[in-house]
């Protein structure tokens, strides 16, 4: 555990780790749990008893990503972070900090990690970075915390991260929720904000079975971002037909999206008999990057 970018989520000081405590210079002290992460979610952030993807979600999601079928997302995502890496000022003795904002069970921050590693030889930068895996899922962090023991892992939420203002070089956010206002606090000017987000096509054989009807999937807007300073630096997109899925591995796709709620009854027991089916993934990569501050009103 790392605590050099951590913020207390009750008055925002810069958090110090002594021993298994992290503590603030106001007393607010919070245990690294015995996995190695640390829970910096108050109660009064939170808008359940159990925010977040639950354990059987998280479990699901484990299991469909092992399987490799979506390693084309996480090679993608760790290239361009290592080119975002290799933008940063070459020579700063300080190593980027680089933030998973909703980094669920942890797949991919623990594969670009490796795949930074093993890059280092052709890489500007020679400082490993700094990796900071949050969600708002303690059932999340507690299995990624079981993936890599040399990233931080911290329960909070994206719109209150519990991270030192201005701290963070980059940061990605891979099918989570957005809170621009939240990523405005923790990057600094010329700060990398990278979304990788469901293209028009995305899952549209999976989606045709569990929908009565099947709409393209717009792209969110940006509009909140570009308001708080934000400019879109580049585009690119990902897709690719996976190969033929086991029912179970089908099952636990859709249980990991969120069509398994959106959908009604019949169409979720329509998609749990697909068997063998090959699927569309169709995926945007938009970076983004600050170019002023923003001060929200009070």
């Amino acid at each position: 555990m790392k605590a050099n970018y951590l913020a207390c989520p009750i008055d925002a000081k810069r958090l110090f780790l002594n021993e298994r405590q992290l503590r603030c210079v106001n007393g607010h002290c919070f245990d690294l749990a015995r996995q190695g992460y640390v829970n910096l979610l108050p109660v009064q952030h939170k808008r359940s008893k159990h925010p977040g993807d639950s354990k059987e979600m998280v479990a699901a999601r484990r299991r469909f990503l092992n399987t490799g079928v979506y390693e084309p997302v996480a090679d993608a995502l760790s290239a361009l972070l290592l080119r975002a890496i290799d933008n940063i000022a070459v020579g700063d003795a300080t190593p980027p900090c680089c933030l998973d904002a909703g980094c669920g069970e942890g797949y991919y921050l623990d594969y670009a990690l490796k795949y930074l590693r093993a890059k280092k030889d052709t890489s500007a930068s020679s400082l490993d970075p700094d990796f900071i895996g949050l969600d708002i899922s303690k059932e999340a962090i507690v299995a990624a915390s079981k993936r890599n023991k040399d990233i931080t892992w911290v329960v909070g939420t994206n719109r209150q991260p519990p991270i030192v203002a201005g701290s963070v070089d980059i940061i990605f956010c891979v099918f989570g929720f957005h809170s621009f206002q939240g990523f405005n606090k923790i990057l600094p000017v010329r700060g990398k904000l990278l979304l990788v987000e469901p293209g028009p096509d995305h899952l549209q054989e999976l989606r045709q079975v569990t929908y009565p009807q099947l709409h393209k999937t717009a792209l969110n807007k940006l509009d909140d971002a570009f308001s708080m300073g934000f400019k879109q630096v580049g585009e690119q997109i990902l897709r690719f037909n996976t190969p033929p899925l086991p029912n179970e591995s089908i099952k636990d796709l859709l249980l990991m999206t969120p069509h398994f709620f959106r959908a009604t009854q019949e169409g979720r027991e329509a998609a749990g008999k697909l068997d063998g089916a090959s699927l569309t993934v169709d995926l945007a990569f938009r970076s983004l990057e600050k170019t002023e501050y923003y001060w929200p009103e009070a």
